[in-house]
């Protein structure tokens, strides 16, 4: 084996992943010392969470960063004058397995451009599954990226052999996609997609009868979207995140904020900065639509299309429903209590038990965990100190956001700032 070779197309396939957020990098690299212990290796290694809330270390690569078409969004376009690289796939397989022995990492993301075909593709993305679970007896995390236009049967063999199975819807909408990649079909992504929820449904469903039956993408399956490369509203994004959440199934459905890196009329100014902010509001939206029990057209329709940057979207929606607060918190149900800004799920349990026993007053939800600096605003209890209830909502929202330390923004002021 050739080690200089293998580093370089680490570094090379490595660095070409890391535009996929299925998982986040650490981005850590800490060179060992004679008398230290271990050392962190930023080219690949991230992390993802399992269902119960584990974290583990994936391998994160590209099989190879060859690809067949020119999408305009993607590093690895066919156009784009790139050093290129390809993994074999015993390559693959002895990566893995050495980085698993020396303890860097749990399991292995794996990825690749689109190369003569789909399937030809998709063939080998399987076989360094089959390989690892086969041959070298692994039973870590696998995680492959389904190839958009694949056969069917590639994708319930992959299903076999990975833990989780994911497809880059890419451009949220099918006239972005159009503009964008031209060369691509949005079928192509679809037909995946069904595959893998059908074959879930059948495993569930032959798991009753035949408790021998093989797992198939026991993680389920994800998606990726494509934030800022087009002109798509946050309605448009979290539309149709609903969608492919309700009609495939999904367990995530991840935000990619657009990174510049290729000049092109149809693409953002290489200046413009990542849309992170947005990409946290998207994240936060997602989460109240899961777990909160929002409905995507409380939070985004047709008069407020997109997420207010400067608020989270909960606060931001409580603004625009003032008729509905204040709310008791000796008395509200679970539904009112998690729309309450400044109350998370933990905190909302915690209180529902809390008051059992007694009244709660500020102390008592100081003391649960309550983000007062928000939710006082919202809220009534068992004490005598109120906070004002005719304040305005643009003024609740400078109160809120003048005494709130953000990362994104540090100071929230009404007077144009010139020097």
């Amino acid at each position: 084996m050739n080690f200089e070779r293998i580093q370089e197309k680490l570094n090379i396939l490595a660095d070409a992943a890391k535009y996929d957020v299925s998982c986040s990098s650490s981005g850590s690299k800490r060179a060992n010392t004679s008398k230290g212990l271990g050392n962190s290796s930023g080219m690949g290694i991230c992390h993802s969470y399992t269902e119960d809330g584990r974290c583990v270390s994936l391998l994160k690569i590209l099989l190879t960063n060859h690809c067949i078409f020119d999408c305009a969004y993607c590093v690895s376009r066919r156009s784009n004058d790139i050093k290129r690289a390809a993994f074999k796939i015993q390559e693959v397989v002895d990566l893995t397995i050495n980085f698993y022995r020396r303890n860097y990492i749990e399991g292995l993301f794996l990825s690749s451009g689109i190369f003569h075909t789909p399937d030809y593709t998709m063939e080998r993305l399987i076989a360094v599954a089959k390989k690892l679970r086969l041959e070298e007896n692994f039973n870590g995390y696998i995680h492959l990226k389904s190839i958009p236009g694949c056969s069917d049967e590639l994708m319930q063999e992959a299903g076999l052999y990975a833990d989780r199975l994911s497809i880059n819807i890419e451009i949220p909408t099918v006239s972005g996609l159009k503009l964008l990649a031209p060369e691509k079909d949005h079928k192509d992504f679809i037909k995946p997609m069904e595959k893998v929820k059908n074959q879930i449904q059948v495993y569930n469903s032959e798991k009753k009868l035949i408790k021998s039956t093989p797992k198939y993408a026991p993680a389920g399956q994800s998606t990726q979207m494509i934030v800022g490369a087009t002109g798509e509203s946050d309605k448009d994004i979290m539309y149709s995140a609903v969608h492919y959440y309700a009609t495939y199934k999904m367990k995530r459905v991840y935000y990619s904020g657009y990174v510049p890196v290729l000049e092109d009329s149809r693409l953002p100014a290489l200046t413009t900065e990542v849309p992170m902010l947005r990409e946290n509001r998207l994240y936060q939206t997602d989460w109240l639509l899961r777990f909160y029990g929002f409905d995507v057209r409380e939070l985004l329709n047709d008069t407020h299309p997109n997420l207010d940057v400067d608020v989270d979207p909960k606060l931001s929606w409580a603004l625009r429903n003032l008729q509905h607060f204040p709310v008791d918190i000796n008395k509200a149900d679970k539904r009112m209590l998690a729309r309450i800004p400044g109350l998370g799920m933990k905190s909302v349990n915690k209180v529902i038990n809390a008051r059992r026993y007694r009244k709660l007053n500020w102390e008592h939800l100081k003391a649960i965990g309550v983000a007062l600096n928000r939710a006082k605003f919202f809220i009534t209890c068992e004490s005598r100190n109120w906070e004002r209830r005719d304040l305005s909502a643009e003024k609740i929202k400078g109160m809120i956001l003048q005494g709130s330390a953000s990362k994104y923004n540090k100071f929230y002021n009404n007077q144009l700032t010139l020097f």
